[in-house]
């Protein structure tokens, strides 16, 4: 997490630092040492609200301000929640506390970048590390130093450390490019453009929208609009670039304007602080997953600090605060991706899921009609819409959802195997079988090795008593696809105890308890498989922890009627649950 630590001490007497404004004016809440802060901090930090996590460490560094580990916690937690500036005040203190940071030169580099002052950027480019990171963000950090001063043959030759480092020409090229066109050397960048094209067969937006609007600028059109119609069929979505090709539709030029943020119109790049922005990006990108998304997260600020209109940025922000369960942080990036932005549509999605995470089902519900409405020939908002009513239990609604889902479908693609499954899905629940049974068979033509499909129709089969062995050589089809899925493997299992194959069964349903240990459902069919075999005890100690699990309200009362009773005095202990097959 944020905030191991940066281990040696600060200069001791180092001046305390002004707290937030948001603190100063707020009243005293009784934490009147550096320890209760501290732990208040810990608390925050914790549950995942960082902007009080860096506002308790504030107070106790105020406090402690020689404590090298609060020093350091407040220094990375600003840096991830944004306060550049607040972090850049500590900056000094924290390398005086670690002299090997290089987050400290990182922040520095930013701020003189910022300023202007592209020779203090360069030279404290040229002392980051060598090795981890900084060995591919020196470079271009230092060649777009180099281009602020107007240094232009010096820019390039920053970047040459790249040529010793494997596969990574395809990164110097893009910077080459953006340097040069920057400074108008039209025929380097072209070059240098068209090499990383050739480099990346599958386009991304990004890419795109850099050497789209190359051509445009240059007078290319045609083969600006060969790129953009290449990107949207690979695709298969011509949102993003469907300004840009409306734009040459009508015979409008692309001109080189002041800076401007997210214009399809304007040069990605359009000075060296930009090209930093780009350059702390580019290894943002990487970073974003796993174990590295809180440094992720950091770049990505900076990159916002530096060009704050910067869209990609905006949204990678969003993404692993969403990751990171801060819904309600990630919800307020969505909402101020800019309204001219191509990725408007996609942040307005982006709202949505984090609206039902903070359990504000009405609001996401009413987004999603709202889209339905402005953009009548987009099936995904009535998908969404389908799924969110399907989550809560609203079967006939959401069948009702995707059928206007369907009815929007272009031409058949095997990616649609998705909406004919969840509509299969609402329309089984509802007890509308004869549709369900066409949709999960619609989807299976679509997609015929698709396991979640497979398991569904197989164990509908089986629960109906029809198709039987078709039925379960499907279902075994499905745990061959996906042998670690503890919900299809109980799916098996369930289907063997329908059929009376009780020995089988039990096998099967042990191997899903192993999967999903704390599964209710699965705990539950696990103890009817032991009933049935004559293990007693075992079955009653099955049953005792599917009620540890938190079972629907209907399943515990059916639980402990076995539990009282034994399984095999009530038939319905027979009946499936609905969680047995997925979905």
């Amino acid at each position: 997490m944020l905030g191991a630590g940066l281990a040696a001490c600060a200069a001791p007497g180092a001046a305390p630092r002004q707290p937030p404004a948001s603190i100063a004016a707020e009243p005293d809440l009784g934490v009147s040492n550096p320890y209760g802060n501290y732990l208040a901090g810990r608390h925050a930090q914790q549950e995942r609200d960082y902007a009080a996590a860096a506002d308790f460490y504030t107070r106790a560094l105020n406090q402690d301000p020689g404590n090298s580990e609060l020093l350091g916690r407040t220094f990375l937690l600003d840096l991830s929640q944004g306060k550049v500036a607040d972090a850049s005040m500590l900056a000094l203190r924290v390398k005086r506390a670690d002299a090997s940071s290089g987050m400290v030169e990182l922040v520095r580099i930013v701020d003189a970048a910022g300023a202007g002052d592209f020779a203090t950027a360069e030279k404290l480019s040229a002392s980051l590390s060598p090795n981890g990171a900084d060995r591919f963000i020196g470079p271009m950090l230092s060649a777009w130093a180099r281009a602020g001063m107007g240094h232009y043959p010096g820019a390039l030759a920053a970047l040459q450390p790249f040529d010793q480092i494997p596969g990574i020409a395809p990164l110097k090229d893009l910077h080459v490019a953006l340097i040069a066109d920057l400074a108008g050397q039209t025929d380097t960048a072209d070059r240098a453009y068209a090499s990383v094209l050739k480099a990346n067969p599958h386009l991304s937006w990004r890419l795109v929208d850099l050497v789209g609007n190359f051509f445009e600028r240059t007078g290319r059109n045609e083969d600006a609009r060969r790129l953009y119609e290449h990107f949207a069929a690979q695709e298969q979505d011509g949102d993003l670039v469907a300004p840009a090709l409306a734009r040459l539709a009508s015979g409008q030029k692309a001109a080189p304007p002041p800076r401007v943020a997210d214009q399809m119109t304007a040069p990605r790049v359009a000075s060296a602080a930009d090209g930093m922005a780009e350059a702390l990006f580019d290894l943002a990108s990487v970073l974003d997953h796993g174990d590295t998304q809180d440094l992720a997260l950091i770049y990505a600020r900076l990159v916002l600090h530096l060009h704050p209109g910067h869209v990609l940025a905006q949204i990678l922000v969003g993404d692993v605060l969403a990751n990171e369960h801060r819904p309600e942080e990630a919800l307020a990036i969505d909402r101020a991706i800019d309204p001219a932005s191509p990725f408007r549509w996609a942040a307005r999605l982006r709202a949505v899921a984090n609206l039902q995470t903070l359990g504000r089902n009405d609001e996401a519900i009413a987004e999603l009609k709202a889209m339905s409405a402005e953009r009548p020939e987009k099936e995904q908002p009535y998908f969404l819409l389908g799924d969110l009513l399907r989550g809560e239990d609203h079967f006939a609604e959401a069948a009702t959802a995707y059928d206007q889902a369907v009815a929007r479908l272009g031409a058949s693609d095997p990616q649609q195997w998705a909406i004919f499954y969840s509509r299969g899905i609402a329309l089984e629940r509802s007890n509308q079988w004869p549709r369900a049974e066409a949709d999960l068979l619609k989807a299976l033509e679509l997609q015929p090795d698709q396991p979640l499909v497979l398991n569904y129709l197989g164990y509908s089969w089986v629960d109906k008593g029809v198709h039987l062995d078709k039925a379960l050589n499907m279902i075994r089809r499905a745990v061959e696809l996906k042998p670690n899925d503890g919900y299809i493997v109980d799916s098996l299992g369930w289907a063997y105890f329908r059929l009376g194959k009780y020995v089988q069964a039990t096998q099967n349903l042990e191997q899903a308890a192993e999967l999903r240990p704390e599964d209710p459902t699965i705990n539950d069919h696990l103890g009817d498989a032991y009933w049935r075999t004559g293990r007693v005890l075992e079955a009653r100690y099955q049953w005792r922890r599917a009620l540890q699990f938190g079972p629907d309200a209907d399943e515990i009362k059916t639980i402990e009627g076995k539990l009282s009773q034994g399984l095999g005095t009530a038939a319905e202990q027979d009946k499936p649950a609905a969680s047995a097959r997925g979905g």
